[in-house]
């Protein structure tokens, strides 16, 4: 990949009047900063302390190096932007919602209505194989009252306690409410009320959910105290489903990577390698078997990144489908929740409990979402990248195929700049945390300061042209999933992520590096609204193929091995 062109002073000077700045004032200031360098240099801190008023924002010596550097990039950004042809009848991929606090009735399908025959469950003889047992396992034992909310709730706390020293995944223990929730449980469910496929079983929300009485700190030593008494949408369809919530885990400060202010979130498998992020403590948990499932949040790569690290399964669902009032905001136009756990089947469990809207997040919508799937895998259509050769060559495809799904070549968009609509992201990220750019705070916020004050420079005609050149590439994802139902891998994390389609990962197998065994992944990307087929093809593939029941050796996840060299 190329490095990208320097900027002219005419380029500067464009730029600039795109701020909507047109005065004789501001083209001098800036011209007094380009004057004596090259035509064809690039931006200089020079430059932008002669803009800072635009900003309105004050910077040190080296941060307007740091700006200066990053909008001679972003320059480049904006040109090949530029060369997308948008018409004027291409609206951006922002949406106005005239009544966003209507309150919608509630779903008429509940999951507990769904058929699904419980097996005849015993007891596992050992406590490590019960703490890797599946929802649907954990369910039929509760039902069968062979094991109790309150055990599985010692147990998974006591799991987080011996394991988080070596594994960091924990920000807050949430063991006196858990403690209750489970005696609650077990209480109902002696009386035979089940309130579904989650009553009683312990699962850790992503520290970017707000829960009362506990600290929400986003990762970040700058909110590390914060206390939000409000209860997000997520916790509370889990508390209404009878679920345990046992822990507020880590995530990567402001939800990028596995640093947080209480260090680096391990990979069970490999416990000196981080368990990358952002859902880092939330994956590493269900991955290490301390919890039954777990929420994470995905902008770009948060669910599926870590899932492919720790090897777990996760589903980052259409962006619309779970609230996310009451969670830290990195992106309102590309945030999402989804479940972590250890299957697509269980990953429907969960999904089923927290998708619908909610009267409070105006992106939340309510659509069908049938389960098991109605339609029978025949049926099904799966794409796949790659020439028509590739179904004998690529081991995953032969099991499709065996599978009895058809196969579909298809080529994903690939003419748009799409690199370039990470503007996106760096704009919102940048508006919703404006006020500690502007308060001029920096300690506790980890790599973001940077990309928060870059975002400050990017004129709104910028970023609402990526949003049209979004909406461009929206409309060739709609003619790709015209001829399927669903796709298996392909580079398609950006892409997905701008266009709002879910997308489940599952464990693929293992390989050793370095003479360690760590995990594979396989992804699954899906329709719009079309989790019900996507989750249907990944469990007939986890079943086929038994890769997500590996688990790691525990015996070798201590804080002297994570620490050691």
């Amino acid at each position: 990949m190329s490095g990208p062109t320097h900027p002219s002073r005419r380029d500067l000077l464009a730029a600039a009047a795109g701020l909507g700045i047109g005065t004789t004032t501001f083209h001098r200031a800036v011209a007094a900063g380009a004057v004596a360098a090259d035509p064809a240099g690039p931006v200089t801190a020079e430059m932008v302390k002669n803009a800072e008023w635009v900003a309105g924002i004050e910077l040190t010596d080296d941060q307007r190096k740091q700006v200066a550097g990053s909008m001679t990039r972003t320059l480049a950004e904006f040109a090949a932007l530029h060369k997308v042809e948008v018409g004027n009848h291409v609206p951006p991929a922002v949406h106005f919602n005239p009544d966003p606090w209507y309150q919608p009735p509630a779903p008429g399908q509940q999951f507990e209505s769904v058929r699904v025959t419980l097996k005849g469950a015993e007891r596992p003889a050992e406590d490590d194989d019960l703490a890797f047992e599946s929802l649907l396992g954990l369910a039929t034992l509760l039902r069968a009252k062979k094991v109790s909310s309150t055990e599985l709730t010692k147990l998974s706390l006591a799991r987080l306690k011996r394991y988080d020293p070596a594994l960091k995944c924990v920000v807050t223990l949430t063991e006196e409410l858990a403690l209750k929730q489970a005696a609650e449980a077990d209480k109902e469910i002696a009386a035979g009320k089940h309130r579904g496929w989650l009553h009683g079983i312990p699962w850790v929300a992503k520290d970017l959910i707000a829960y009362p009485g506990y600290k929400t700190t986003w990762g970040a030593g700058h909110f590390k105290d914060q206390q939000i008494e409000e209860k997000a949408t997520v916790a509370a369809r889990l508390d209404a489903a009878g679920a345990v919530l046992v822990a507020k885990a880590t995530l990567g400060t402001l939800a990028l990577g596995d640093q947080w202010f209480g260090g680096m979130t391990r990979n069970p498998w490999h416990v000196k390698q981080g368990s990358s992020g952002s859902s880092a403590g939330s994956t590493a948990a269900v991955a290490a078997g301390l919890t039954g499932f777990g929420i994470g949040s995905e902008t770009y790569g948060s669910i599926v990144s870590p899932c492919t690290r720790c090897g777990v399964t996760g589903l980052r669902p259409t962006f619309g489908r779970v609230s996310r009032h009451g969670c830290m905001t990195l992106t309102w136009s590309m945030d999402k929740l989804g479940p972590i756990a250890r299957s697509a089947f269980d990953c429907a469990v969960v999904f089923e409990a927290i998708h619908g809207a909610d009267g409070k997040d105006a992106t939340a919508v309510d659509r069908p979402f049938a389960w098991p799937c109605p339609k029978p895998l025949k049926d099904l259509r799966v794409g796949y990248v790659g020439g028509k050769g590739a179904v004998d060559e690529r081991e995953e495809l032969k099991v499709l195929k065996g599978l009895g799904v058809k196969l579909v070549p298809i080529t994903l968009p690939d003419k748009l700049p799409v690199d370039a609509l990470q503007v996106i992201l760096t704009v919102e990220a940048a508006a919703a945390f404006d006020d500690v750019t502007l308060a001029g705070v920096t300690e506790g916020l980890g790599f973001w300061p940077g990309t928060f004050r870059r975002g400050r420079f990017v004129p709104a005609v910028e970023y609402l042209r990526a949003q049209r050149v979004r909406t461009l590439l929206m409309r060739e994802m709609a003619k790709v999933m015209e001829t399927v139902d669903l796709y298996v891998g392909g580079n398609d994390l950006l892409i997905t992520n701008l266009t709002g389609h879910p997308t489940v990962v599952l464990p693929n197998g293992l390989r050793k590096t370095g003479g360690v065994e760590t995990p594979t992944a396989l992804t699954f990307t899906g329709r719009l609204w079309g989790e019900s087929e996507l989750l249907a093809v990944a469990m007939a593939y986890q079943n086929e193929t038994g890769h997500h029941r590996k688990r790691p050796d525990m015996s070798k996840v201590t804080k002297e091995n994570a620490e050691g060299k």
